[in-house]
């Protein structure tokens, strides 16, 4: 990195808010982490900023206005909306960086795989250009979505193949999506996970790390059709890729413990999650707070897991999102304001 660039930010210590409505003092304590990025001026010294251990937050008396809200909505108009991997899921997974739930596919038919990944390298960077408009990169998407689907039907995926690879993955929930999925079930909190990758897989991994089902869990996804011997036959429903992962494909979602089996309870449908106008949105990149796009909510609270490249990306995470989490945090900061929310005390 160019030493004559440095990052000047001015973080906001939780302690700060009033103790009734943003407690995360009780969690977090504050310390002192230096950041480095872009900046004017040769000479200046190195900024040390203030965190509450790994948050920060843009506006506090915004945020402050947000929590009011909501609350005296109650948690009967409130609903999750989450990114999952690398949102859900660790950035770093022992040492290393953690698979996503598409990634760590293995068909068990080398030729296959190789095929997939000869797709990746050529469709993902067009995904990212700067110089190609939505419309004609939409096409791009769907197309490289359609193709790599074809290539799991064609390639003979089973099932099993996706239990095998799930268990061999280096993946791992943050610490603390247990407790706050809990969290949300006990008072009736429907989570919604958005996610450009496979239904079947997020189940699978949400099986085999978190070995619960949740009732209020539902997942927008691309859902595969296996029949009687386990082998892939088809994909179901609306085609999702990273450029359309929103409340318009609420037609896709379904709980996640129709795999487990465990149907008994209740269900949000999507006429009743529309009336939940109130919003909580977990993501990791800055397009993921298109997610609620579809949704004519009242009050949005966004929170953005920044995992990589912090120094250059932490000033627009911070314009973006309400909350911003850094250092690979746990989900505490989630709960701790979920809790503040939920709360009836003034």
């Amino acid at each position: 990195m160019n030493q004559c660039f440095q990052l000047q930010v001015q973080a906001i210590i939780a302690t700060s808010f009033r103790q009734r409505h943003f407690s995360f003092s009780s969690r977090y304590t504050a310390s002192r982490v230096s950041f480095s990025s872009f900046c004017c001026g040769r000479n200046s010294e190195m900024e040390e900023v203030k965190v509450a251990s790994d948050f920060l937050v843009g506006d506090p008396a915004l945020l402050e206005k947000k929590i009011d809200a909501i609350r005296s909505g109650g948690p009967q108009k409130l609903q999750v909306i989450a990114d999952f991997d690398a949102t859900l899921t660790k950035f770093s997974v022992n040492g290393t960086r953690g698979q996503t739930s598409h990634g760590l596919l293995q068909q068990g038919n080398p030729e296959y795989d190789a095929k997939r990944q000869q797709l990746y390298e050529y469709y993902h960077p067009l995904e990212f250009s700067p110089t190609i408009g939505l419309e004609e990169k939409t096409k791009l998407m769907e197309e490289w979505w359609g193709k790599t689907h074809a290539l799991l039907v064609e390639g003979g995926l089973t099932y099993e193949s996706i239990r095998q690879s799930v268990a061999n993955a280096n993946i791992a929930f943050r610490e603390g999506v247990s407790e706050l999925f809990e969290f949300l079930e006990e008072r009736d909190i429907p989570v919604l996970i958005f996610s450009a990758g496979l239904a079947d897989i997020i189940e699978e991994v949400l099986r085999q790390k978190l070995h619960r089902s949740f009732k209020n869990v539902r997942i927008v996804s691309n859902r595969m059709v296996f029949n009687d011997n386990g082998n892939l036959v088809s994909f179901k429903g609306k085609l999702i890729h990273s450029l359309n992962k929103n409340e318009h494909a609420l037609d896709m979602a379904a709980p996640v413990h129709e795999r487990f089996g465990d149907m008994d309870g209740p269900t949000d449908d999507n006429a009743s999650l529309k009336k939940r106008t109130n919003v909580l949105l977990l993501g990791d990149h800055l397009g993921d707070l298109g997610m609620s796009d579809g949704l004519n909510y009242e009050t949005r609270i966004s929170m953005g897991f920044l995992n990589h490249n912090i120094e250059n990306s932490l000033s627009c995470y911070r314009e973006a999102f309400d909350v911003v989490f850094v250092n690979d945090a746990a989900m505490w900061g989630v709960i701790k304001l979920v809790s503040e929310i939920c709360s009836s005390g003034v």
